[in-house]
């Protein structure tokens, strides 16, 4: 006889022969025990865990001709000696056909199904039909066979397997009994291959089937595959085959997991060179980036899980040998779940991107180097931590690097703050990088007024020294006021006359009176965003307001409403009297937008008046752009 694999060989025959079903053949012995018989079945599951093998089972059942009961069958499993069990299981039985529905999966093969369903069995009891990967089948076939399924002959039994359930319409589902297999467990795997290696002869220890069995991941036909390929390759010794791990790890392309606990070392010790060192010889000795970040992305997660149930419960959520299950705990000890978290987010990004890439040894390297980077961020919660919310100035820290001086912070990073009492607000830095290296801060609050300034003798702030071993998390605030960078005075001189403190504030007022109006009124929220982002200035009786709209659309966008909306809100505010110039645009095009002023009683006035988004803002010298209120609505 021709020689057999393992997956064929030593396919069940039998429902207690079938590993990690147990709540399906249960059912179905108890179902045959009951006469209990559906005209229907579903069995959906992973790939290689015994679907079509327990469809075959109770098709012997079904036909044998034993009673249950009898002195060759006491259970409801199979007797596997009348001739429908033999034939059955030697595939040549006439009335149990299976059908492959990936390619005949069309309507006219469902038709002709259909047809010969009509007639009995040439000589068993039932004739069945199975059919293997029967979401292929399309929805015009499922039609035609719907009414067979509803009510077919008492002599039909149909068997139908899949992994995609969902595929098969609802209308079908309904029809049948569905079971829905699980993936084998670790223990049973390695129990069968224990179990198959002893009758082979074959040699191998506990390290090699625990190999094999994570290797089939979940799938029985899958490690049987393996355990078949390990077997060929396998060195002989006194005449039998040897498995050993490493030789099942050169055989299937993939490196010893202590490679992923020395990285993660490295990464724990904030030594980037001997990650890149790592990976680097890895690559080197001929390993994909692609299977070496799956790898990855699967220790991770090992190691998260074991984070998370601690020792106890790891065993039943790993799925992994024991010694694994160790080296997991180990390297779970050196990180909080939060950064196994990002680390697993951030290799599963690599493992995406590397399907698409070039350069795929510069991305899986890249990929471990962020590892290294995430370690130095201080997340912005803790930073915003150290600031009482109703404390005094005096009471903050004189630098957010007193409380964690080993870690750096980003300052481009996006707020998240949430108080229990105010809106949630993101930030928006206002500042580039380099206007912010400008900035001198002083012990005093931001809100402090900006020191005055010589017109005559420009004067230009040094800039913050930042050390090189970047502990500082956001600049220092010092004693004084804060100073704003000083225009030339050549440039002063050909701008527009200086205006009093009085007069700016007294435009600020007007201006914002204008655009809350604006905004309140009807279809002139662009008048409104254009008369924000515009440049007011109160100036020997005029209001002057120098728009960044063009000449040609001034009067489209402040139309004569907006206009006398305008003035209306500037009479009511005091400057009835003052005399409304609208400029069209000169102002540069690349001048960043003014926030719009806020509406009294607002969310947004709220959130702006509140302790905490106020320290937000003089920290990272941001702007509020959106308000989100998360408050119940009563």
């Amino acid at each position: 006889m021709a020689y057999q694999v393992l997956a064929r060989k030593y396919r069940p025959q039998r429902f207690a022969d079938v590993a990690g079903q147990d709540h399906v053949t249960v059912t179905l012995m108890n179902a045959l025990r009951q006469n209990r018989i559906a005209h229907g079945y579903i069995f959906s599951g992973h790939r290689g865990i015994g679907k079509t093998t327990i469809a075959r089972i109770l098709a012997m059942a079904l036909n044998c001709r034993n009673a249950i009961g009898s002195e060759l069958r006491p259970t409801p499993e199979p007797c596997e000696v009348c001739e429908s069990c033999t034939e059955i299981r030697a595939g040549n039985a006439v009335d149990v056909i299976e059908i492959d529905a990936a390619t005949n999966r069309g309507i006219d093969e469902i038709r002709e199904l259909r047809d010969a369903a009509r007639y009995r069995p040439a000589r068993d009891k039932y004739k069945i039909y199975i059919l293997d990967e029967a979401h292929q089948i399309t929805d015009a076939a499922f039609n035609a066979l719907l009414k067979t399924l509803e009510e077919p002959p008492e002599h039909i039994v149909f068997m139908m397997a899949t992994t995609q359930p969902e595929d098969i319409p609802q209308t079908v589902r309904s029809r049948c009994q569905h079971f829905s297999f699980h993936a084998v467990k670790l223990a049973d795997i390695l129990s069968e291959l224990r179990g198959i290696a002893e009758k082979e002869g074959v040699i191998a220890d506990d390290a090699a089937l625990s190999l094999l069995a994570e290797a089939g991941d979940g799938s029985m036909r899958d490690a049987l595959s393996i355990m078949d390929q390990a077997i060929a390759s396998a060195p002989l010794e006194d005449g039998k085959p040897r498995l050993d791990a490493s030789q099942i790890r050169e055989l299937m392309g993939t490196v010893p997991n202590a490679v992923f606990e020395r990285i993660l070392e490295a990464v724990d010790g904030n030594r980037s060179a001997e990650v890149i060192t790592v990976a680097n010889g890895l690559l080197d000795a001929g390993n994909s980036p692609a299977q070496l970040a799956r790898q990855c992305v699967r220790y991770l997660r090992n190691c998260l899980i074991a984070k998370i149930a601690g020792d106890g419960a790891a065993a039943e959520l790993l799925q992994i040998s024991a010694d694994e299950q160790r080296r997991a705990l180990r390297s779970a000890a050196l990180f909080t779940e939060e950064e196994l978290t990002r680390f697993l987010q951030v290799m599963l990004r690599t493992f995406d991107e590397l399907g698409y890439r070039q350069e795929q040894r510069f991305h899986f390297e890249l990929g471990l180097l962020k590892l290294v980077h995430l370690r130095r961020l201080l997340p912005v919660e803790e930073i915003l931590s150290q600031f009482p919310v109703g404390g005094s100035p005096a009471a903050r820290p004189s630098s957010v690097s007193q409380a964690a001086p080993a870690k750096s912070v980003t300052t481009t990073r996006a707020v998240e703050a949430s108080v229990a009492t105010a809106p949630v607000v993101s930030a928006k830095p206002a500042f580039s990088p380099f206007e912010q290296s400008r900035k001198r801060f002083d012990e005093t609050p931001a809100a402090a007024a900006p020191a005055p300034i010589a017109a005559s003798v420009p004067q230009v702030p040094k800039p913050v020294e930042v050390p090189a071993s970047a502990s500082v998390a956001a600049p220092a605030i010092s004693a004084s006021a804060v100073t704003e960078p000083v225009v030339a005075a050549s440039e002063s001189a050909s701008s527009a006359p200086a205006t009093s403190a009085s007069e700016a504030a007294s435009a600020d007022a007007l201006q914002k009176a204008a655009v809350e109006a604006l905004s309140k009124a009807k279809s002139q929220d662009t008048a409104a965003d254009a008369l924000n982002d515009a440049e007011w200035a109160v100036e020997n009786g005029e209001i002057r307001v120098q728009t960044e709209v063009s000449k040609a659309m001034l009067s489209m966008v402040v139309n004569a409403e907006a206009e006398k909306i305008v003035r209306a809100a500037l009479r009511d505010a005091g400057a009835g009297a003052l005399k409304l110039v609208l400029l069209p645009g000169t102002a540069s095009a690349s001048a960043p937008k003014k926030q719009r002023a806020a509406k009294t009683g607002s969310v947004q006035a709220k959130a702006l008046e509140h302790p905490v988004v106020q320290q937000a803002q003089s920290l990272f010298q941001a702007e509020i752009r959106t308000v989100i209120d998360l408050r119940d609505d009563d």
